[in-house]
């Protein structure tokens, strides 16, 4: 690889912007030039123009569902992590609720090595829990496994962990962080059956923040954060939906000091209940969004360090599988590729500091995961960036979609920003809507030890 820089940028990292360039050699930050009249780099290095341009640490989205093994036919892992990278997107961490699902170290295993054949950007994986797997769950490595998945909500398959008995052995035997997905299961279905008896099977779209209702989320995540503190559990809780739930963490904790951290999803932030007339099932997702206020309330709790992460549970299924009756059709949609543009375009509209968008997107979730050499701008650390070109408009339309199944909640949305360039490692797999397939993401690392998680010193 030839050197690589980055010239006259205006950098977003760790809550400064200051205007430098950056010299990449090989996979790592070599060397970050403040001095414009700094010619200390090779005279044949590659030389990027990025005057008037804002570069950030690229994006670590820590929950997305690429389908990959056994879904495939609504996105696999080399479509959507193309998408990702076109998003300003350099590392994910992928859900193992996929076909079969990922509840064993072999399938684990499988995940793994699917990566290094697929993805242009960097991966690593949740393990899933189920009633039933606590022994394989006590065999996972903390320095490879990103955490466990604990599905304390509906979910596919065996993968719904609703024993009391095994809830109490996962929080206090898991070796790794423990993310979970909380939504009451027995209040779900008790609110299903009434809106059933009087709508039947024609039950409105609007009714789903009703029946998945804030009480249906506060239960779930008010347990779990109960069973995290009796058991000192490393939890992470994620896409909370409901101002309610914010009484739940502490925003006076830097987020690799806390025990207890917590993830809000882009579409919580930008669409509400309103918006259920227009878009209807395209913005089905489990949990639902909810009111105004409830998002109104999320965004302002994200800036006062009460949630930690924004991702996206980026999570396709085809459109004829969204166009269908309420029952029919299922929870999730696409997002990778724009979470970034949506949250640069509340920027645009005063509603969030630059700033905090990087911490929240790109160096917290380095933090709380403990993920080495990733998501800051620093010399000796691994080159993924993200080039934003705030003077270009960028319209997401059908031709440029680059989700497998082809559609986005977002179509004819026009951003006030555009991706310009996305480095994975040192290498550049995104150029002016364009991607180079020249290298392939790695494994992400974590610097954890091998202790368990209730020795852990986050």
């Amino acid at each position: 690889m030839m050197d690589t820089i980055i010239k006259n940028a205006l950098l977003i990292n760790e809550a400064q912007k200051f205007k430098a360039s950056v010299w990449i050699k090989d996979n790592i930050i070599y060397k970050i030039l403040r001095d414009a009249n700094d010619k200390s780099y090779p005279r044949d290095a590659i030389i990027i123009n990025a005057e008037n341009k804002l570069l950030i640490p690229g994006v670590i989205d820590d929950q997305v569902h690429f389908r990959d093994p056994g879904l495939s036919k609504k996105a696999d892992f080399y479509t959507e992590s193309r998408a990702a990278a076109a998003g300003g997107v350099t590392s994910v961490m992928d859900m193992p609720n996929t076909s079969p699902q990922t509840t064993t170290i072999a399938e684990l295993d499988k995940k793994f090595e699917m990566g290094r054949e697929k993805s242009l950007v960097n991966y690593s994986f949740y393990f899933g829990a189920t009633n039933e797997n606590i022994e394989e769950i006590k065999k996972l490595d903390p320095e490879k496994v990103c955490g466990l998945k604990v599905f304390m909500g509906a979910s596919t398959g065996n993968m719904l962990v609703d024993n009391p008995e095994s809830l109490e052995r996962i929080f206090a035997e898991a070796p790794v962080l423990v993310a979970t997905h909380c939504e009451d299961e027995t209040l779900i279905q008790k609110n299903s059956l009434l809106y059933k008896e009087k709508y039947g099977d024609d039950i409105p779209i609007s009714c789903h923040p009703e029946i998945r209702s804030e009480e249906v989320c506060y239960l779930s995540s008010s347990l779990a954060v109960k069973l995290a503190k009796k058991h000192n559990t490393r939890l992470h809780i994620l896409h909370l939906s409901t101002a309610r739930e914010l009484s739940l963490f502490d925003a006076n904790i830097p987020p690799e000091e806390k025990k207890i951290t917590a993830e809000v999803c882009v579409h919580h932030l930008w669409f509400s209940d309103k918006d259920y007339e227009k878009q209807g099932t395209k913005i089905k997702w489990n949990p639902a969004i909810k009111t105004e206020k409830d998002r109104d309330e999320l965004l302002e709790g994200l800036k006062n360090n009460l949630l930690d992460v924004v991702a996206t549970d980026h999570a396709p299924h085809l459109e004829e599988e969204k166009n269908n009756s309420y029952f029919k059709a299922p929870s999730g949609g696409p997002l990778v590729q724009h979470s970034l543009l949506v949250m640069l375009e509340l920027a645009e509209q005063g509603k969030i500091e630059l700033e905090t968008i990087v911490e929240k997107m790109c160096h917290a979730p380095a933090r709380l995961f403990k993920i080495k050499n990733r998501g800051f701008i620093r010399e000796s650390y691994m080159a993924d960036l993200t080039l934003i070109d705030p003077d270009r408009r960028y319209k997401v339309t059908k031709n440029n979609i680059l989700y497998k199944c082809g559609w986005s909640p977002f179509e004819e949305t026009e951003f006030s920003n555009s991706i310009s360039k996305t480095f994975v490692n040192g290498r550049k797999v995104f150029d002016e809507g364009k991607l180079i397939e020249a290298g392939s993401g790695m494994a992400l690392e974590f610097d954890r030890g091998t202790s368990l998680n209730k020795r852990y010193k986050y």
